[in-house]
């Protein structure tokens, strides 16, 4: 029986990280879902959920941030394959950190009590969409290896910004032409907001994936 050299244990090791930050991403995209679930339907015990589920994402970050330190001190990793270990110890922290924009938002809804929504939702599902759009995708140019479609995310948080835009906008024209609107109008603007910036946290990661891939380590979407 042929022993196992290091490259085999390194690949072994870097594909179990690779699982668990797929599983990740997964219960990242189902905060977002629920958290979005909880705000349309006004659901206070979805809610709840989106913020008890936080700690098993937590969990899951200081497990895989643990796994990367592991294979560094044992398999002494080097070029791109350190590249790699490193990359998914900040993809890890900006996963971790969206679910916590995720769960401002089901706070959001907490905080909201019985009180009717402002208006319609229209942009922020629109922007909660778009988030676990890019989000997948990165996930996928990682795996890839795919500079180009890292590129290509990080250029959608444009969009992201636009609808972003679009809703602030909306909700100010309410508030300056609506006498007692301002709480509510706030309410929908944190949600907003929340939203955008997991735009900003993805582009992060691709940031991260053409680090990986080309050994260049730039801020992209500027």
């Amino acid at each position: 029986m042929a022993e196992r050299g290091p490259r085999a244990t390194l690949d072994q090791e870097t594909r179990a990280i690779n699982d668990d930050l797929l599983r990740m991403q997964k219960l990242v995209d189902q905060s977002i879902v629920r958290s979005l679930d909880s705000l349309e339907r006004r659901d206070q015990t979805v809610a709840l959920q989106v913020i008890d589920d936080d700690i098993e994402i937590n969990d899951l970050r200081f497990k895989i941030e643990e796994a990367c330190l592991s294979l560094i001190a044992t398999q002494q990793p080097a070029a791109s394959d350190l590249r790699w270990v490193i990359a998914a110890m900040h993809m890890v922290v900006e996963m971790e950190r969206m679910a916590d924009h995720a769960t401002g938002i089901a706070k959001t809804v907490i905080m909201m009590g019985d009180e009717p929504l402002l208006k319609p939702l229209i942009d922020i599902p629109r922007m909660a969409e778009l988030a676990r759009e890019m989000l997948r995708e990165s996930l996928e140019a990682h795996n890839e290896r795919s500079a180009e479609k890292a590129r290509q995310i990080a250029a959608r948080d444009d969009e992201m910004d636009g609808l972003y835009r679009a809703v602030f906008n909306e909700l100010v024209e309410i508030m300056s032409k609506t006498p007692g609107s301002a709480t509510r109008a706030t309410y929908l603007l944190w949600c907003a907001h929340n939203l955008e910036r997991i735009g900003d946290r993805v582009t992060n990661i691709a940031e991260r994936v053409v680090f990986v891939n080309t050994g260049d380590m730039r801020e992209l979407n500027l």
